[in-house]
């Protein structure tokens, strides 16, 4: 009984996978003849039952059929499998190798891609750049100076008269007092030093020891000074002749004002100083303008504000702001909390987002990739406006990041902690 027959395979001994493959056909060969029964003309080979696995009612009734016609399939297709690889090794080595090395090339040139995009590119100068540069410009001042300001960068009220020096001099002369007053709905920080007369926002701000006006609620209670100035606890080896040089006062004044029978001083003792200011950064601390830097991936600064030369001409021009270079695709965030004031595209600046924030300060962020932020919307400190690029007049990806106050450039290395 002929078990096995190739049809179409090669029989040349070109390797010795086919030796290997005959040895193996003819044992099972012999292992059939050996196990065949008086139906040894069937085309089934049929073993007794002694087989554990099988289940007992099958070993018990009648043995295991093996249908040798799907043996025999079986290995011819395995054999002409085997044949096929051998014929063919070369051609399928090469076409991996070829599929390997365009998976290489592909890898390798978007790697080459992105480090090109972080190099400076030429752009060509145009003299419309200047142009748009003062459009850009007066449209940013003509905006923020839309908004009325209420105080000035040492927390002056605007628009309120300056006292004289004898009408200083005749409220320093009489005792500060204090009256409390409990905050109303609608009330701000300017509204209510106005209301009692006074004429710097940074007197309730000390006095009151308030860290952020933005927490200031309705209910909540204040101490309110006779006059504008701020508190001063003494400390060990303070005198009157040194405070009154460095507050610019008077020792007269610290005396009357403070109602001091002796010029000696005593630490932990409380003062009044009065025309003190606060200082100009904690004030904006306090007030909530103290920005954060809108990168927070790490960056590197490769232009400052202020002059500088040209990155294309090399003339010397007036950069009008800082420059952030990090890799494209990098978030950029609001510096501060605000409203979207516009949302565009600019030779100059590219892709870029103005954000208005309270007091008359407003930010610019040039040169994105993508804008997220949408003209209108309402941002907090942090929230993600657009994605680092090199859009518009740039030599590379990169932050044009600027800022004005009361419609004047501001350096924002000055602001942003």
């Amino acid at each position: 009984m002929e078990i096995v027959s190739y049809v179409g395979y090669n029989n040349s001994k070109t390797d010795n996978v086919t030796d290997i493959l005959a040895n193996q056909l003819e044992n099972l060969k012999k292992i059939f003849k050996s196990k065949a029964s008086h139906k040894s003309n069937s085309r089934f080979l049929n073993i007794p039952g002694e087989f554990p696995e099988v289940s007992s009612s099958i070993a018990k009734n009648r043995g295991c059929n093996i249908d040798l016609s799907e043996i025999s399939c079986f290995l011819s297709s395995a054999g002409r499998f085997c044949d096929f690889l051998l014929s063919n090794a070369r051609k399928i080595i090469t076409g991996t190798g070829v599929l390997a090395f365009l998976i290489l090339i592909c890898v390798v040139s978007v790697k080459i891609h992105s480090y090109i995009q972080t190099l400076a590119s030429v752009v060509p100068f145009e003299d419309s750049y200047n142009s748009e540069m003062e459009i850009l410009g007066k449209v940013m001042n003509d905006f923020v100076l839309e908004e009325t300001q209420e105080y000035s960068l040492d927390g002056t009220l605007t628009g309120e008269k300056a006292l004289s020096e004898s009408e200083l001099e005749k409220l320093f002369r009489k005792p500060v007092t204090f009256v409390n007053y409990r905050v109303q709905p609608g009330d701000t920080i300017s509204g209510i030093t106005k209301k009692f007369g006074l004429k710097n926002i940074s007197t309730l701000i000390a006095v009151n020891d308030i860290d952020n006006v933005r927490t200031l609620c309705s209910g909540q209670k204040l101490k309110i000074p006779s006059i504008d100035g701020l508190v001063y606890t003494v400390q060990k080896g303070n005198t009157l002749a040194g405070l009154s040089t460095r507050f610019g006062v008077t020792i007269e004044d610290l005396l009357d004002v403070n109602d001091l029978d002796s010029a000696v001083l005593h630490a932990g003792q409380t003062l009044f100083i009065p025309g003190a200011k606060m200082d100009m950064s904690k004030l904006q601390q306090a007030m909530g303008e103290m920005f954060k830097c809108p990168i927070s991936a790490k960056y590197r600064l490769t232009s400052r504000f202020g002059p500088r030369a040209d990155p294309f001409s090399g003339a010397r021009s007036n950069h009008t702001g800082i420059d952030m270079a990090c890799p494209t695709g990098t978030p950029i965030t609001a510096t501060a909390s605000g409203t979207v004031a516009f949302t565009g595209v600019n030779p100059v600046f590219g892709n870029y987002v103005i954000i208005k924030h309270a007091n008359g300060y407003q930010s610019l962020y040039g040169h994105m990739s993508m804008i997220i932020a949408k003209k209108g919307q309402r941002v907090s400190q942090g929230t993600r406006i657009g994605l680092v690029g090199s859009t518009g007049y740039s030599t590379g990806p990169h932050l044009h990041f600027t800022v004005y106050k009361n419609g004047k450039l501001v350096d924002p290395m000055t602001l942003i902690k």
